[in-house]
């Protein structure tokens, strides 16, 4: 599965974190571009099941100008994952439903880098005292997240900006200015003149590695 730009696979999740006393929790439902690494859409609820999955999926495919079979959506095998109104939803709207393959762990892996951004975040707290401030408190990481984190996988732009076509013009002004430095100081860089790290062409989720196949390359990490 391969995305090309963004708004081609979004992937999806839900994460428990941890409410006032042992065995509370609230749900984080989250939904990420793979190739903007923007996150598309969250919401928070005291449980998880397939009528909230259906509301929240829909909800945030509303939010974009998606074209009839643009769009695939990938998950683990979760229950409201799978659940039946939710793949009818996708299919009505022009959705294509992609799920893990069975008992393999790793198949999600943006998702999955997302919620260890989250929860090794430096003001993630260990348990929230109500929902209203868990909710709080995830307003301000996916502001941080979408607006000002700067991600290794896009050439250090926000998700923002690669996900709104705004990372290509800002690559060349980076490119103009370590382009400056090399001419007034060519005597500071041993080989050549910098660059800023490119943008990604592709991206996969199970990306081919037999050398035969005409893709073959080593998989896209989140």
């Amino acid at each position: 599965m391969v995305a090309e730009g963004p708004n081609r696979v979004w992937s999806w999740d839900i994460s428990k974190l941890k409410g006032p006393v042992k065995g509370s929790y609230y749900c984080l439902y989250t939904v990420v571009d793979i190739y903007s690494r923007y996150t598309v859409g969250w919401m928070l609820a005291g449980h998880e099941n397939k009528e909230l999955a259906e509301q929240f999926l829909s909800s945030s495919i509303a939010k974009y100008t998606i074209g009839e079979g643009q769009l695939t959506i990938h998950s683990d095998r979760g229950s409201p994952m799978v659940a039946e109104n939710v793949a009818q939803m996708m299919s009505n709207l022009g959705v294509t439903k992609s799920h893990s393959r069975p008992k393999t762990s790793n198949d999600n892996p943006f998702s999955e880098s997302q919620y260890k951004t989250l929860k090794y975040r430096h003001s993630y707290p260990d348990r929230f005292g109500c929902i209203e401030d868990a909710r709080a408190w995830c307003e301000d990481f996916f502001d941080w997240y979408n607006l000002a984190h700067r991600h290794s996988g896009i050439g250090m732009h926000t998700p923002f900006d690669v996900h709104f076509g705004l990372a290509d013009q800002l690559r060349e002004m980076r490119a103009d200015v370590l382009a400056s430095v090399y001419d007034r100081h060519p005597e500071r860089f041993v080989r050549k003149a910098p660059e800023p790290p490119k943008l990604p062409g592709t991206v996969w989720i199970n990306k081919p590695t037999d050398p035969r196949h005409p893709d073959a390359e080593i998989p896209a990490q989140g």
